[in-house]
């Protein structure tokens, strides 16, 4: 009997000593942060000196490429899949939700037995089975929808103090929004030390991303532009003094040596081309290279990876996640195929000159469906398709300003051939919405708000469009949801987020001030004389038409077959007009 258990103990001792051995992960990226919105890659204006020395000893990808938009380029980076395959090809409208059935590099180091942190934005999706607490994150703390301040978000965020979502809760903050995030990242990253066990920590800041708003002293330097572009370069100045802070703690712990630090960003510059923009053609949201060719430094002094070397080669977010693994050595996931490939040999510096001519693809497709050749670029390291149409020689032409396609028609022909056949190989996942789930314990009552509407325009977004009543027929829509269970359920609609404890009549007044542009909530809230309520789900229609002044909701209670389908929710007022409602909160009892 002691054999068998001093044979246990070493083996426990043993696997405790084989994670301790394994690499940590510290990965920073940032939002609307372009290629050009560095010092280190010759912005004149900026002064970035904490992320330049990152630089100077990382080894870099010098063509590495995301999705122009955010969302999209989140879903890639966190499971190894094209964007348009993990239903993620918008950052509203129910197509922000990164599929169930898509595993994450969180619950993948997860299953590999490490720590993982997320903090900031994660934008795919606030409700269960979406949000990064059901992805494989252990501690999370991070803002709601694409953006502070958004739909989503907690009422009246604004980049300064406010509440963020830690583990599903609610918790009030004090402090910028980025350095929130650093601080609480820091935190966790001492935890797990003390721990002894490894640790992926994945911090995402909503900055650069606007509204701009930028603590004072990090924006000053650059009082001579205007209010955007001061308050941009302020938010990627306090990102650099966080990178700083973020690499002395880790030196000061003693985990520099044996940690994968990466710095990189979601897509192109959303403001930074109006100073500079590294010679490039095009900007967040394009297909040209301007809008997904980013930065991504690498740093691991243990596994070799220093020294300031590029790697030339185009790579991907598609990339990353089988890379890690690789780096890592940790287990892939059983019956994943990733469409990227581990470049783990090409950040150690071999394999460089044997390396295949690969073909990438990405685009920003921002509608309710798919659309061919919707704003794409089909890519070699030389060579660019455009939308089907125009070619570019990236040798030749970096800024993408003349079109060669007529003369090389066997490159447009290889590269046409590829898409049809990735488009064809995408096209029957299209119809695989994401469900929101009712009634499910890990989420009961679900939130719902307009950010998540199916409809065919745009939808009320962020707490400005909240605020102004935004409607219209192409600013109303309907859930998809997926009841887990028959049984009771109560369905609660409201004109302003609960937290606000307004009356559906209720007009708010504007809320104070930041630093930088104005802010989402500094927007005047209308009233609105409601009148009359109507939900439709399930097949069943409910209307309310004795709705009060004073009402602070309308709760419809109805019985629920288990199953997918659809939930619109309706107010309308005294003159006729129909607005959705902006936030359900539905129960089941």
């Amino acid at each position: 009997m002691k054999n068998i258990l001093l044979a246990a103990i070493v083996l426990a001792s043993t696997y405790h000593v084989a994670l301790a051995a394994k690499p940590n992960v510290v990965l920073v990226m940032t939002d609307d942060q372009g290629y050009g919105d560095l010092g280190c890659h010759g912005n004149p204006v900026l002064k970035t000196p904490n992320i330049d020395r990152l630089h100077a000893e990382s080894v870099r990808l010098k063509d590495y490429h995301v999705s122009p938009t955010c969302s999209p380029t989140r879903s890639a980076l966190l499971t190894g899949h094209w964007t348009n395959r993990t239903g993620v090809w918008h950052t509203i409208m129910g197509r922000s939700m990164l599929r169930e059935n898509e595993v994450t590099v969180g619950q993948i180091f997860k299953d590999g037995g490490y720590a993982t942190g997320m903090f900031g934005k994660w934008h795919l999706g606030d409700n269960y089975p979406f949000r990064p607490e059901d992805r494989g994150f252990t501690e999370v703390l991070r803002h709601g929808g694409g953006g502070v301040g958004q739909t989503p978000d907690y009422w009246d965020n604004a980049y300064f103090d406010g509440s963020y979502f830690h583990n599903s809760k609610p918790e009030p903050v004090k402090g910028f929004c980025s350095d929130v995030f650093f601080d609480y990242a820091k935190k966790f990253i001492k935890t797990q030390k003390e721990a002894g066990k490894p640790f992926f920590t994945y911090i995402v800041t909503n900055a650069p991303h606007g509204p701009m708003h930028s603590p004072e002293d990090f924006s000053k330097p650059y009082g001579k532009l205007n209010v955007g572009v001061k308050n941009f370069f302020g938010m990627i100045a306090n990102i650099d003094h966080n990178v700083g802070a973020l690499r002395k703690f880790l030196d000061d712990e003693g985990l520099t040596e044996n940690t994968i630090f990466i710095f990189t960003t979601d897509n192109g510059t959303s403001s930074g081309d109006r100073v500079f923009n590294a010679g490039m053609r095009g900007k967040k949201g394009s297909e040209f290279d301007g809008g997904h060719r980013v930065p991504f430094f690498v740093y691991w002094p243990k596994g070799g990876l220093t020294g300031g070397r590029d790697v030339e080669p185009i790579t991907a977010h598609v990339d990353v996640v089988p890379t890690l693994i690789d780096l890592c050595d940790i287990d892939a996931p059983k019956d994943v195929k990733f469409d990227g490939i581990s470049i783990a040999t090409l950040l150690r510096g071999v394999e460089e000159e044997r390396w295949p001519d690969r073909i990438l693809v990405t685009d920003s497709q921002r509608v309710k469906d798919p659309i061919k050749w919707r704003k794409s670029s089909v890519m070699t390291s030389r060579w660019r398709l455009i939308n089907g149409k125009q070619l570019f020689d990236m040798q030749a032409d970096p800024g993408q300003k003349k079109d060669v396609a007529t003369a090389h028609p066997k490159v447009v022909g290889r590269l046409t051939d590829f898409y049809d056949a990735w488009w064809q190989e995408l096209l029957p996942t299209f119809k695989q919405d994401a469900a929101i789930y009712l009634g499910h314990p890990a989420q009961n009552p679900t939130t719902l708000t307009c950010h998540d509407w199916i409809t065919t325009g745009s939808t009320p977004w962020n707490q400005a469009h909240v605020r102004s009543a935004l409607t219209g027929a192409k600013n109303t829509g309907f859930w998809n949801v997926k009841v887990v269970a028959d049984g009771d359920y109560e369905i609660e609609i409201r004109r302003w987020a609960k937290e606000t404890e307004k009356t559906l009549d209720a007009a708010l007044k504007p809320g104070a001030n930041v630093p930088g542009v104005t802010p989402y909530r500094a927007r005047p809230g209308k009233a609105l004389r409601i009148v009359k309520a109507e939900i439709e789900i399930g097949g069943q229609k409910v209307v309310s038409n004795s709705i009060s002044p004073g009402t602070h909701d309308v709760t419809f209670k109805l019985p629920l077959k288990a199953g997918r389908t659809r939930l619109s929710a309706r107010f309308i007022t005294e003159d006729g007009t129909v607005y959705g409602a902006y936030y359900a909160y539905v129960r089941k009892n």
